[in-house]
């Protein structure tokens, strides 16, 4: 019971907005209790698994409750080796790619960018590539030391909010599918803008779990997995940053590109093709999926922060 107390917390306020008017939404389909680092990996396929999930009645965001406190999801993350991840390199790297244009398109000069949940480095070397001076952080120690070994990047190890970043320091963060694993998304954003310079720029991508694909998918809606701890509505996350001092830019729908051979891998029907040349040629195929299912936000620190 004691190690339950470390490990989990009720939440008495909404993390988006902090209301009190929360009530349950979903029942847990996973055994919290057995969590191990391999069930947060990114590229984990057992879609349709979740927390016990609540929902706040004032801003729609949907979370899970009791949450992991951040001491518990740290170690997991700090423990994960996802070696799939960087087999799909190429694609992450076209979604990337379309981010940092549009932050170029946002800003009149490149700057200092930071990069959270920098996974294996790919955000960061692409940035690098383009010309902004990078920093990021990874709770993986997996993942931080490919980082230094593939693409020779200093990536700091641990977590965002005590990874040591002076204030107003970066013109630029982002946050690409990593809000949702966090249980305490407040924190994360208000820690973004205190290390953004005024007028600096945030990119946030998240799932919307009120997009018409995550309404036909249902239970079964591929954002519904053991890693995901909050899912936003648009409300939610306008709440999120009028609380965190920010004044959202840009919104668009986020789009993801993976080779075919990946796509195949996420369903058990289709894994037959997995096997010799057919796995080599699906791999240089890339496929754009524009779901509508992601929010992709830019957002300008408030200039009085």
């Amino acid at each position: 019971m004691n190690d339950d107390r470390e490990r989990f917390e009720r939440v008495e306020a909404c993390p988006a907005c902090g209301g009190a008017n929360l009530r349950p939404w979903k029942k847990g389909s996973i055994d919290i209790r057995a969590l191990r680092p391999e069930d947060v990996k990114i590229t984990d396929s057992r879609y349709g698994l979740t927390w016990d999930l609540s929902v706040c009645a004032d801003c729609g965001h949907i979370f899970a409750d009791p949450c992991p406190t951040p001491a518990f999801i740290g170690s997991l993350y700090g423990a994960l080796e996802d070696p799939l991840y960087e087999e799909e390199a190429e694609g992450r790297a076209m979604n990337f790619r379309r981010v940092l244009v549009r932050l170029e398109r946002l800003r009149r000069e490149k700057g200092r960018l930071f990069d959270v949940g920098a996974a294996t480095g790919i955000l960061m070397n692409l940035a690098r590539e383009r010309g902004w001076e990078v920093d990021g952080v990874e709770p993986s120690a997996w993942a931080v030391a490919f980082a230094r070994d593939r693409y020779s990047l200093a990536v700091r190890e641990g977590v965002f909010e005590t990874a040591g970043v002076p204030p107003a320091s970066v013109d630029a963060v982002t946050m690409v599918d990593l809000i949702e694993h966090t249980a305490r998304p407040c924190d994360a954003v208000r820690r973004a803008a205190e290390v953004l310079r005024p007028g600096g720029l945030l990119c946030l991508v998240t799932p919307n779990i009120r997009s018409v694909a995550a309404l036909l998918a249902g239970r079964t809606w591929w954002h519904f997995r053991p890693a995901h701890l909050a899912y936003f509505t648009r409300g939610s996350l306008d709440a999120l940053f009028r609380r965190t001092g920010f004044t959202v830019v840009r919104r668009r729908s986020y789009s993801w590109t993976f080779s075919a051979r990946y796509l195949a891998s996420r369903k058990a029907a289709f894994r037959f093709l997995l096997h010799g040349r057919r796995s080599s040629f699906l791999g240089r195929i890339p496929i754009k999926l524009a779901l509508g299912d992601s929010f992709e936000i830019y957002a300008r620190k408030d200039e009085a922060l």
